[in-house]
């Protein structure tokens, strides 16, 4: 094949140029994003119900939803948190399930369930979990001085969300921080009682001015018409006019004895930009839209938004495609450092300047026919795949050395151009393409690795199976066509090893025969350090990402205390006034407005997130911040941490370790505080004390009692009592008025006066005709209740949970806990982010068990051989050893991205070793049917190999290492996301090249000569 190309120049490079076209409208074509589009198999289910406290929402809507959904076919876990006004449910299902179907299934037993649900509750919101769910960017909008609120909501609900959606690529663009109105009615009691008309005939005259007669038609001859009412109610002067009689029939109008007006509809969030109320926009993208052309069209929407609409002022935060920049500018920068150091390299060890301009050729030509394959295989263009990718073109700059140096070493025998092309490559064919299977056979295994890291790792194992494709393409068909191209001319112009090579190849050589006379003692030494690698695996901290240097800080507060979401507002923007660095500041408030918000957002909690010009002033207001919180609100809970960019949404790390559910099976009911305090006492003698779940949070609220003696006295209903008082309580609504879609709420409301005024003013009228204050039939006491109520599958628990805790103490833990709980007579049940990850390493050493496997038939069968095999596998752990000493020395810690670091190193090792075996295995066939004395041919294979294979393990590991080096002295997110996988690359492959030049000769001489 190879001789077929070489003679066929000009069709092999027209062909060539044909496919770089390709490629280039592949590229244009491909969709960019900052993650691959993964369908998480998790479904969130929120529930808003104005007014009714957790016990109410945990009993009326979310027991019947969760005892409904537990027949869900693939359902793993099914976990509910009810709270004051909220309620959330989180479904999580076995990786493989078909979503789509499991969403149509969730939302067609809702629909069966809203029957059974209180009427008065809007119908529970779900939402899929999805990677492209993350906002890609976010739009504030606040309002210029003296400019309405309510009028720049329904700008930016009607106007702007519109005009945002418009854009190509856009999916859904969500909002928080709106306000609406309605028309309030405040009745005049004073006025009422003297003209006789009660509250209802005032409710009753509303209702039916604003009603439609229904499906009603007159014929006229031959046409027919529909009818519509023309007196239906429009505005609020129309209800100011509205006549109402009272019982002798006399006509009074509406605001004679009520105050009609437009009013703001009950607030439950704020949005605060840098302390200032305004409104928050957040965009998402479609799957396919590329992210980098998104983001400028965003940015040019505002620039025409800011000319448009002069009312309110624009700014854009939180951009998550500077994640997928770094991503693409540290993919350039390795293309760039790899191309130069690679000729530095060849130069310096071959001295030709043509070498590197044919390898300044093959490596754009196998970039761009990579991302040829990347449209065909249908992947996007990611932080994950140009991972993948870049961690491949190393490999690739491997692979084109090994096949020009070996074509040169053939010219230097003495051969012609041609049969150097044609002999050169097909001597290391076979060995590439076995070590291009070795290194698929360890990293494609972790695909079917369960739930998210497997859907990751797809994405990274296809980008690096595609790029190892295209360079095994590459440098057997182009590599050999262009060699032959460049040196066509007179033999004697092949330069011939540098002066640096020579001393270096003499250097190596003094020390390989010094290694060679005292082999055995090595040998056991190397074999040593082969056991050294697992125990220093279990030394070494893990993590799910690298630390990551953020500007970025995101406060997590609940004040703990029954406050509106005023005072929540104020409180909240004191706090962002004890800044003292110029930075962002961002604040949502209060109940999340947010569609896609799966958090359990409360009317007494708030997220702050600031962005600060630099580490240090960082660190100093994230101190100020926990000074001022503990000191003025010590009953207040919050957490300080690292904003989470997108990545750190999937990769999550922040569950809980260990949460011990507990439940009182005796009295079915919540277990009672001092209870609580009991079992945080029997469990003080841990190293880790627990920490109370939310079940286990109460919160001071009003308990009322109604006197049914009182009412049955005076021939009051119990029911009549209580929709009375609610009503004096909250108001009600009357009816609505609809026109093209907009729906503005008619409610009777009330003076904010205090319950006891409220209720000393209202009257109920009893048996007798005669009304009664409803304040003597009632009574209140402030009492201690549960703020939450947290339940899974089998129904109500309360949770102890230890958010961090090291391995060695877990059992101990365990064992504590369960003793305590048949103590107390609870019945407890353990999970968490331990027992998952315990479940995870174990699929963990199956996957890489099965991956050696196959590493091992793969080997086997090349080389012929059940031993030689084990030589490449006892390599690794050299290498892994090496890999976590770097890491270790640097600071980092062993997490995913050192973990594929690791991973892509071992393939490059396994390259160099398989590659100095096979040349072994010929040269001592060679050496033994001219010498006949099997073990002389074997020493003088392995001295030999050892000479001639120097250079490209050399040259494969310096380019290599030096192409990744600037990584290490680079700042930024993309640079510290990339270093602990540089780290584990330099270390491993320092140590694999000692392991190269000497372990496997000392490998090979002690287990195959025989």
């Amino acid at each position: 094949m190879v001789r077929f190309l070489i003679q066929r120049p000009i069709a092999v490079l027209l062909t060539l140029l044909g496919l770089l076209a390709f490629s280039i409208l592949a590229i244009k074509d491909l969709p960019i994003s900052l993650l691959p589009s993964i369908e998480v198999p998790s479904v969130v289910i929120k529930i808003d119900y104005p007014n009714n406290p957790a016990r109410i929402i945990e009993n009326n809507v979310l027991k019947p939803i969760r005892n409904e959904l537990n027949t869900l076919k693939g359902l793993k876990n099914i976990e509910s948190t009810a709270s004051s006004e909220t309620g959330s449910l989180y479904l999580d299902f076995d990786y493989g399930t078909r979503m789509s179907l499991s969403y149509i299934e969730i939302n067609e037993k809702i629909d069966r369930l809203m029957e059974t649900l209180p009427r008065d509750m809007d119908r529970p919101r779900i939402m899929r979990v999805n990677t492209a769910d993350i906002p890609i960017i976010r739009i504030q909008v606040l309002p210029r001085q003296g400019i309405d609120f309510i009028e720049l909501s329904e700008l930016t609900e009607k106007v702007l969300k519109k005009r945002i959606e418009q854009l190509p690529g856009i999916s859904m663009v969500d909002i928080n921080g709106r306000r609406t109105q309605y028309i309030s009615i405040q009745p005049n009691q004073a006025q009422l009682m003297a003209l006789g008309i009660d509250e209802a005939t005032l409710r009753q005259s509303i209702k039916a001015a604003n009603q439609e007669l229904g499906q009603l038609n007159i014929k006229d001859g031959q046409y027919r018409y529909f009818v519509r009412m023309a007196n239906r109610l429009n505005n609020v002067d129309e209800i100011k006019k509205l006549p109402i009689r009272n019982a002798d029939g006399t006509i009074v109008p509406l605001e004679r004895v009520a105050q009609v007006a437009l009013a703001q509809q009950k607030t439950q969030s704020y949005h605060l930009y840098n302390g200032q109320e305004g409104l928050v926009i957040s965009v998402h993208k479609q799957t396919q839209a590329q992210m980098t052309e998104l983001i400028p069209e965003v940015e040019k929407a505002i620039e025409y938004f800011k000319a448009d609409y002069p009312q309110a002022d624009f700014y854009l935060t939180q951009n998550q495609s500077e994640l997928l920049e770094a991503g693409i500018n540290n993919l350039s920068t390795s293309l760039i450092y790899g191309a130069t150091f690679a000729f530095a390299v060849l130069f310096l060890f071959m001295g030709n300047y043509r070498l590197p301009l044919i390898m300044g050729i093959a490596l754009p030509v196998s970039l761009l026919l990579s991302f040829l394959l990347f449209k065909a295989t249908g992947l996007s263009i990611n932080i994950i795949s140009l991972s993948g990718l870049a961690l491949g073109l190393g490999m690739l700059i491997d692979n084109a050395i090994i096949v020009i140096d070996n074509i040169s070493r053939k010219r230097e025998e003495g051969k012609t151009l041609i049969e150097s092309c044609i002999a050169g490559v097909n001597e290391v064919m076979a060995p590439l393409i076995s070590s291009v299977l070795t290194t698929l056979a360890v990293f494609i295994p972790l695909v079917f690795l369960n739930g998210l890291s497997g859907a990751l790792f797809y994405d990274q194992a296809l980008s690096i199976s595609i790029i190892l494709g295209t360079s095994l393409l590459v440098a057997f068909m182009l590599l050999p066509l262009l060699y032959k191209l460049f040196f066509s001319v007179k033999k004697e112009e092949i330069l011939q090893d540098t002066a640096f090579y020579n001393t270096l190849l003499k250097a190596y050589k003094k020390l390989f025969y010094w290694v060679w006379e005292k082999k055995t003692p090595v040998f056991i030494v190397l074999l040593g350090l082969i056991p050294l690698s697992y125990w220093y695996l279990n030394q070494l901290d893990t993590a799910g990402l690298p630390m990551l240097e953020k500007k970025e800080s995101l406060i997590t507060i609940n004040w703990n205390a029954p406050i509106d979401v005023e005072s929540n507002k104020n409180r909240v923007a004191q706090l962002i006034g004890r800044i003292e660095a110029e930075g962002i500041s961002e604040a949502d408030i209060g109940i999340n407005q947010f569609l896609l918000a799966s958090d359990d957002s409360q009317i007494e909690g708030a997220e702050i997130y600031f962005s600060f010009d630099d580490m240090k002033h960082k660190r100093l207001n994230d101190q100020l911040i926990a000074e001022y919180i503990s000191t003025q609100y010590p009953e207040a809970s919050y957490e300080i941490r690292d904003a989470k960019n997108a990545f750190d949404q999937i990769f999550d790390n922040s569950s809980i370790a260990i949460k011990a559910k507990l439940r009182d099976l005796s009295q079915a009911e919540l277990i009672s505080k001092d209870r609580a305090e009991a079992l945080h006492q029997a469990l003080d003698h841990l190293k880790t004390n627990p920490e109370n779940g939310k079940g286990f949070i109460y919160d001071q609220s009003i308990e009322a009692t109604i006197n049914q003696d009182a009412l049955a006295r005076y021939g009051i209903s119990l029911s009549n009592y209580k929709q009375a008082l609610s009503h004096v309580l909250d108001g009600m609504l009357v009816t609505e008025i609809k026109r093209f879609g907009e729906v503005t709420p008619i409610r009777i409301s009330r003076n904010n006066n205090n319950l006891n005024n409220r209720l000393q003013i209202a009257e109920i009228k009893g048996n007798n005709g005669q009304y009664y204050p409803m304040s003597q039939f009632i009574s209140f006491d402030f009492v201690n209740a549960e703020k939450h109520i947290t339940a899974d599958a089998t129904g109500i628990y309360q949770a102890l949970e230890w958010p961090n805790m090291a391995n060695k103490d877990v059992d101990m833990t365990l064992k504590a806990v369960k003793k305590v709980a048949i103590d107390k007579e609870l019945n407890v049940r353990f999970n968490g982010a331990y027992f998952d990850q315990q479940e995870d390493l174990k699929q963990m050493l199956f996957i890489l068990s099965i991956s050696i496997a196959l590493l091992y038939f793969i080997l086997a069968a090349q080389f012929e051989s059940v031993i030689q095999p084990f030589i490449v596998i006892l390599t690794l752990p050299l290498g892994i050893l090496g890999a976590l000493l770097i890491i270790d020395l640097s600071g980092s810690t062993l997490n995913v991205m050192s973990a594929i670091g690791i991973i892509v190193m071992l393939g490059i090792m396994v390259n160099d070793a398989i590659l100095k075996i096979d040349t072994i295995n010929r040269l001592s066939k060679d050496f033994f049917n001219e010498s006949g004395v099997k073990r002389a041919a074997i020493e003088k294979a392995i001295f030999k190999t050892s000479e001639i294979r120097l250079k490209p393990i050399l040259m494969t590991s310096v380019t290599t290492i030096l192409a990744l080096l600037p990584v290490v002295f680079s700042a930024g997110i993309g640079a510290d996301l990339q270093k602990p996988l540089v780290f584990a690359v330099i270390g491993g492959l320092t140590i694999g090249t000692f392991t190269a030049l000497f372990f496997v000769p000392l490998a090979y001489w002690f287990l195959v000569r025989k």
